[in-house]
């Protein structure tokens, strides 16, 4: 079965061609990030209007590349939440004049789960096992930061989250206090590459690092609301010097990631999951990357980093999950509604190896 796959709940236009959930025929990303860096952030009405204007051609080039045309594809899927409203629109629109036209089934994505899942499009065999499972999930970005447990039976649970900013969130506002441009987290991987991590003791929220306890609800949740004011302060009324520059920029860094590989570790020995899975657009950076790896190994888990082609927003993920909920006979209608928040009843992951109807 082959899925057209359709991205565009933020500021990326992005098409994909996978068949039976694993094979990836051809995928095309159109990225904005140019257009909303000189305002330093995404704006939703001007992301709306670019999608618009990127969405047939990139669905075009997608089926240029697999050598296909529409009559070939068996269902479409769409990313429906959670993102930007007016950007999740133009995308939805499209799909479903697509379904409609072809009469093939439509799929409503969820974005956060669809990140999950992007860890495992090149690897189906560990989905197939349930040896596997209980999966720990750490989705990491620009609008979420959360741990997930998910079963065998597909039953999943968020058991931890940000009480404030999301990790790329945190980066992003450090990159804007100290003038380095947008987005943050690429910029201040590169810099933090030339500087002294151990130069500054930024905060690490919610960890007990500074004396003061955990309350237990807490356990697994996430703060960088104090690590983004310390940096304020680190750097009022001064301009550091290149090499102070990098010095603050890589102790910070140090202490977001810190905390996320700390958390991570920490809760997959209280679940007992033999497999991390690290996803998002955070994901990426490369500290991150080299310190779960050190602490999987540590604790005797297998980790599945996502490669960075599905760490950022890509329709490749989109489409492999959505095969997913088809071979489940799962689909939706026309009417199929758009929403901005993050359902935090994630229902049943469709790729686990038990998972039912």
């Amino acid at each position: 079965m082959i899925v057209l796959g359709i991205e565009s709940s933020c500021d990326e236009t992005a098409a994909a061609l996978v068949r039976d959930g694993h094979e990836v025929l051809a995928s095309t990303i159109s990225s904005q990030v140019q257009l909303h860096a000189g305002y330093g952030g995404v704006i939703p009405e001007l992301a709306a209007r670019e999608h618009l204007r990127n969405i047939s051609p990139v669905i075009d080039a997608t089926l240029e590349k697999a050598s296909l045309d529409l009559n070939q594809v068996d269902a479409v899927a769409v990313t429906s939440n959670p993102g930007l409203i007016p950007a999740l629109l133009v995308g939805n629109a499209y799909a479903k004049g697509i379904a409609a036209a072809k009469q093939i089934p439509l799929v409503g994505i969820n974005h956060f789960i669809a990140h999950i899942y992007g860890a495992f499009i090149d690897h189906a065999e560990l989905l197939a096992e349930a040896a596997c499972f209980p999966i720990l999930a750490l989705v990491v970005s620009g609008g979420h930061t959360a741990i997930v447990v998910i079963q065998a039976n597909g039953r999943a649970r968020i058991v931890g989250s940000t009480l404030d900013d999301a990790a790329g969130e945190a980066l992003d506002k450090a990159a804007k206090i100290l003038g380095l441009g947008y987005p943050g987290g690429p910029i201040i991987d590169r810099i933090a590459k030339t500087g002294n991590a151990g130069a500054h003791d930024f905060p690490r929220g919610l960890t007990g690092a500074a004396g003061k306890a955990v309350k237990p609800e807490h356990r697994f949740d996430f703060s960088f609301s104090g690590v983004k004011t310390a940096m304020l302060y680190a750097v009022k009324d001064r301009s550091p010097s290149n090499q102070e520059l990098a010095d603050l920029v890589a102790s910070y860094q140090a202490a977001v990631m810190d905390v996320l590989v700390s958390k991570t570790s920490d809760a997959a020995r209280h679940f007992n999951t033999p497999v991390i899975c690290v996803c998002g657009g955070v994901a990426c950076n490369s500290y991150l990357r080299e310190k779960l790896s050190e602490e999987a190994a540590r604790i005797g888990r297998q980790l599945v980093l996502a490669p960075p082609k599905y760490c950022t927003d890509n329709a490749a993920m989109v489409a492999g999950l959505a095969w997913h909920y088809l071979r489940h006979q799962l689909s939706d209608d026309l009417d199929m509604p758009t929403s901005a928040r993050l359902n935090h009843d994630l229902g049943i992951i469709p790729f686990a190896p038990q998972a039912k109807r």
